[in-house]
C-alpha cells in the first residue's frame, strides 16, 4: 500500500506514551503548584492572625488578673478601711486591658473566618478533572465499541 501517507498520520507506541508521559507530568506539575500556592496563602494569613491572637490572650489574661487584683482589694480594704481610691485605678485599667483584649481577639477570628484553611481551589480543579476523565474515558470507550 501507501506507507508515504500512513506514516503522517500514525505514531509509534513509544511516541505516544513518551507524549502521555509528558502530559501527565505537566498535569501532575500544575496541581502541585497549585497546592503549594493555596498553602502560602494560609501560611501567610495564619503569620497574621497568630500573633494578633497570642496578643488577645496576653490582654484577656492581664485584664483577668487585674480584675481578679480588684477584687482581693474589696475583700482587704472591707477589713482594713483603706482608701478606695487605687481600687477604682485597678477596675478601670482591668476593663481598659479586656477592651482592648478583646478587640484584638475579634480581629484575629476574622483573620482566620476570612481565609479557608483547606486549598478549595485544588480540590475544586482536582474533582473537575476526575469528571472530565471520567466524561473522556466513557466517551472513548463508547467509541471504541
Amino acid at each position: 500500500m501507501n506507507e508515504g501517507n500512513g506514516t503522517n498520520h500514525t505514531r509509534n507506541l513509544s511516541a505516544i506514551l513518551a507524549e502521555i508521559g509528558e502530559d501527565l507530568k505537566q498535569f501532575v506539575n500544575t496541581r502541585v503548584q497549585m497546592l503549594r500556592s493555596e498553602l502560602s496563602e494560609i501560611v501567610s494569613a495564619v503569620r497574621v492572625a497568630l500573633p494578633l491572637g497570642v496578643l488577645a490572650l496576653m490582654l484577656l489574661a492581664t485584664g483577668f488578673l487585674l480584675i481578679t487584683a480588684a477584687v482581693v482589694t474589696i475583700v482587704a480594704s472591707a477589713f482594713s478601711g483603706n482608701p478606695y481610691a487605687w481600687f477604682y485605678a485597678f477596675i478601670i485599667v482591668g476593663f481598659v486591658w479586656i477592651v482592648i483584649g478583646g478587640i484584638s481577639a475579634f480581629f484575629a477570628l476574622n483573620e482566620f473566618r476570612s481565609r479557608a484553611i483547606f486549598p478549595k481551589r485544588t480540590v475544586e480543579t482536582l474533582k473537575a478533572d476526575k469528571n472530565w476523565i471520567e466524561t473522556e474515558t466513557r466517551t472513548d470507550y463508547g467509541r471504541a465499541a
